[in-house]
C-alpha cells in the first residue's frame, strides 16, 4: 500500500496489499516476539484515539508502535477529552493531524472513521467504528488462518454468534470470500448476517446459513466465535432472548475434526468455556498475539517504511 494511505474498510486493501502485508508481518515475528529490536519508526510518533473501550486492539498497536522504535501518545477514554465540551471528531482530527505521523481511531458510531479520515491529512487506520467494520482485526485473523493451513482458498469457515452487528464479522466475511474460503453462518435469524454483506459474498464463496453449530461442527476447519454484544442491542429483552444461543466446550467438540481450530476476536464472555483453553483446538490467544506483526507491518507500510 502506498505511502500515507488510509485504512478504514478492509475493502481498501487488495488481494496483493494484504499478502504483501502477511509477508511483512512474518519478517515482523521475531521483533514482535522481543526477540529481536528495530528503529525503522524511530522519530515516529503514533496517535491512539480510543472513544470506546479496547483490550488487544489499543495494546497491540501501542506494543507493535513501540517495537518498531516509535513513540505513542493518545486517550482511551472519551470522557477525558474535548468531545466531552461539545467538539467534534472533524475538530479533533484536525488537531491531533499536527501532532502525529498516524492515527488509530476506534469510535462507537458507524462511519466515524471515514469521516475521521477525510478530515486527516496523516493516514488513519480504523481500530472500529460501531457496528461497521474492523479491518486490521480481519487482517490478523486471516494472518492466523494463513499460518495455520498455509493456504485460506477453500478452508471451511464457520461464523457463530452476532453476525448482524458484530463488525469484525462483517469485514472477515467479505475478505474471505475474496480469498475463495467456503463460508457457514451460524446464528439466530435475528442475528444473521446483513444483506448487504449477504449481497456481496454471494457468488464469491460457497455460503450456509443455519443456527444450528451442529450442522457445520464435524465437517468444518476453523470455527470463529464471536460475542453478543450488548452494548449494541437497542432492546435490552432482545440482547436476554439470544445472549446464550451458542456455548462452545469440549465435549461439543468431540464432534469435530482433530484438525478444526476455535477462534474468537476476544473479550469471550461466556461462549467459549475454559475448559476448550486446554485443548489442541484453541487458537484465539495465538490469533490475538498475532496482532503485533500485522499491526507493526500496516504501520511501517503507511509511514512509507516498507
Amino acid at each position: 500500500m502506498k505511502k500515507g494511505s488510509d485504512i478504514v474498510s478492509i475493502s481498501d486493501l487488495s488481494k496483493k496489499e494484504i499478502e504483501k502485508t502477511f509477508r511483512l508481518a512474518k519478517e515482523f515475528l521475531p521483533c514482535a516476539k522481543g526477540e529481536e529490536k528495530t528503529d525503522l519508526l524511530n522519530g515516529k510518533i503514533l496517535g491512539t484515539l480510543f472513544f470506546e473501550p479496547s483490550t488487544r486492539t489499543r495494546l497491540s498497536f501501542e506494543t507493535a508502535m513501540y517495537r518498531l522504535g516509535g513513540s505513542v501518545i493518545g486517550f482511551q477514554d472519551q470522557n477525558i477529552t474535548s468531545a466531552t465540551k461539545g467538539e467534534t471528531i472533524w475538530d479533533t482530527m484536525k488537531v491531533v493531524d499536527g501532532y502525529v505521523d498516524v492515527i488509530v481511531i476506534r469510535h462507537p458510531s458507524e462511519g466515524a472513521a471515514r469521516l475521521a479520515a477525510d478530515s486527516a491529512e496523516k493516514p488513519v487506520i480504523n481500530a472500529g467504528d460501531g457496528a461497521g467494520q474492523h479491518p486490521t482485526q480481519t487482517l490478523l485473523d486471516l494472518f492466523t488462518m494463513k499460518e495455520e493451513f498455509g493456504k485460506i482458498k477453500d478452508i471451511k469457515i464457520a461464523l457463530v454468534g452476532d453476525l448482524k452487528y458484530g463488525r469484525t464479522a462483517h469485514s472477515l466475511a467479505l475478505a474471505l470470500s475474496e480469498f475463495g474460503a467456503k463460508l457457514s453462518f451460524v446464528a439466530p435469524k435475528t442475528l444473521q448476517m446483513p444483506s448487504y454483506i449477504l449481497k456481496k459474498v454471494n457468488g464469491k464463496s460457497n455460503v450456509e446459513i443455519t443456527e444450528k453449530i451442529s450442522d457445520v461442527i464435524e465437517n468444518c476447519d476453523v470455527l470463529y466465535v464471536t460475542r453478543i454484544q450488548k452494548e449494541r442491542f437497542p432492546d435490552p429483552e432482545e440482547y436476554k432472548k439470544v445472549v446464550d444461543s451458542y456455548i462452545i466446550n469440549k465435549d461439543m467438540l468431540k464432534k469435530a475434526p482433530e484438525s478444526l481450530i476455535v477462534m474468537h476476536p476476544l473479550p469471550r464472555v461466556n461462549e467459549i468455556s475454559p475448559d476448550v483453553d486446554g485443548t489442541p483446538h484453541n487458537r484465539y490467544f495465538k490469533q490475538a498475539f498475532n496482532g503485533v506483526p500485522i499491526r507493526m507491518a500496516l504501520l511501517a507500510q503507511v509511514l512509507g517504511e516498507k
